[in-house]
């Protein structure tokens, strides 16, 4: 009988223990998630931002050809084309720190993607973890009952004794 009843305590503390871990990876797997989230929301900022990063690399681009075709035809002209000079240089300028935004930008978006992936891998990870335990605990659910079972047997005979 006292081993029935470790036998019960043993089973009532693995499952126990079982709950625990479970618990332990729904947070950790909350968290995971929520991380991901919010992953994914910066990478849509990043895109958003590179979308418009090229879109003023096109205008900037616009402008330094038309400040460059500005500037060969006022060729004749010294003080139009020191104008046009210096604001070919400005544009070339930012046209270069645009470029060197958009590659920064770039090798952001690389890194959260390579970070997503990561974040994707480990979810998976602790969702077929959280799965075997969830196994784990029906065989020692199932366990527990059979065991119940042969109590029930053993206390139905030996009331019959």
């Amino acid at each position: 009988m006292d081993r029935i009843k470790e036998k019960l305590q043993n089973q009532a503390a693995a499952l126990e223990e079982a709950k625990a871990k479970n618990d332990e990876l729904v947070a950790k797997i909350k968290t995971l998630e929520d991380e991901q989230t919010k992953k994914e929301g910066e990478i849509t900022s990043l895109a958003n931002k590179i979308t418009q990063l090229e879109a003023d690399v096109e205008k900037l681009d616009t402008q330094l050809a038309e400040a460059k075709k500005e500037a060969t035809a006022g060729a004749n002209l010294g003080v139009t084309s020191d104008n046009l000079q210096r604001k070919v240089t400005i544009l070339e300028e930012e046209a270069e720190t645009t470029d060197k935004q958009l590659k920064e930008t770039i090798e952001k978006l690389r890194l959260t993607d390579v970070k997503a992936e990561h974040f994707e891998r480990k979810v998976q990870s602790v969702e077929a973890e959280r799965d075997t335990l969830e196994k784990k605990l029906e065989d020692e659910q199932e366990k527990r009952k059979k065991a119940e079972k042969e109590l029930e047997e053993l206390a139905s005979s030996l009331e019959n004794l």
